[in-house]
């Protein structure tokens, strides 16, 4: 099927989030990943140990020259750290891909609680990101942030999907994993003008999960690259993460990485 994916993120050196896994996540499914990396960590399953940031104009660079030889069907983003990361981002996006779709996943804390999104950086995402996105991919943490209220239910994230759509993007894949009373279904609604679609599976008992965020993400940027719709793209997508969550290798000592190279079907279609 292949569809070029270009992923703006951190390197993770764990291999279970970030680069690591979007690059993973992009070729299980049959696609091409290229990359803009933004920052280094020194990470394991304990969590994150260390960050070192690439030079924003080196960031922008990476974007030009991808783009203007091998192209971009989408761009997918992930750890931005800084207001002038994400403005060199967006500047470099709206200058050499200004009609290409973008996936915006607004990676803010690491699962072991290390923030990767500096506190003042959040108005450069709202303003300069959130409104040329295709989609918006929080999970609930990240949703309480750019909405500014607490969300408990599943009535809230409706409401804070809603809250998102107002922010500028065609539609937002609110996820449901962190939601306290979600039973034993993990929920994800995907907000759009149109309405809101449901998602659901059952929750899984694992501590194999860190990375599932960004390989969600990079597995909805690979569906859109190969021309699947919006719905598609996140059915396939959460498919593919549950059945990674499911085969996961149990490394590491804290929270494991998911089995990106569980075998799948390139060619589902929901």
């Amino acid at each position: 099927m292949r569809g070029r994916v270009l992923i703006v993120a951190g390197s993770d050196s764990g291999g279970g989030a970030g680069i690591q896994a979007d690059i993973k996540a992009v070729t299980a499914l049959d696609g091409f990943a290229t990359t803009a990396i933004t920052a280094l960590t020194a990470q394991n399953t304990l969590g994150v140990h260390g960050v070192l940031g690439i030079d924003p104009a080196f960031i922008a660079r990476q974007i030009e020259v991808v783009a203007t030889d091998l192209g971009a069907d989408v761009v997918k983003t992930g750890m931005l750290a800084t207001p002038d990361v994400i403005n060199a981002v967006a500047d470099a996006i709206d200058r050499y891909l200004p009609a290409t779709p973008l996936v915006v996943d607004p990676v803010m804390v690491a699962k072991g609680g290390h923030r990767l999104l500096e506190s003042h950086a959040e108005k450069a995402l709202i303003e300069r990101l959130l409104p040329r996105a295709t989609v918006v991919t929080p999970n609930l943490p990240e949703a309480e942030v750019l909405v500014g209220f607490a969300i408990a239910t599943e009535a809230d994230m409706r409401r804070a999907g809603e809250a998102l759509l107002r922010l500028g993007p065609k539609a937002v894949l609110v996820k449901g994993g962190h939601l306290e009373d979600g039973g034993t279904d993990v929920v994800d609604l995907l907000v759009t003008a149109d309405g809101v679609e449901r998602f659901a599976h059952r929750r899984i008992a694992s501590r194999s999960t860190h990375g599932t965020g960004c390989t969600l993400a990079s597995a909805i940027a690979c569906g859109l690259a190969q021309g699947l719709s919006l719905s598609a793209a996140v059915g396939r997508g959460r498919d593919y993460v549950r059945r990674a969550i499911e085969t996961a290798p149990g490394f590491g000592a804290g929270h494991g990485p998911l089995n990106h190279a569980v075998t799948f079907d390139p060619d589902w279609r929901r």
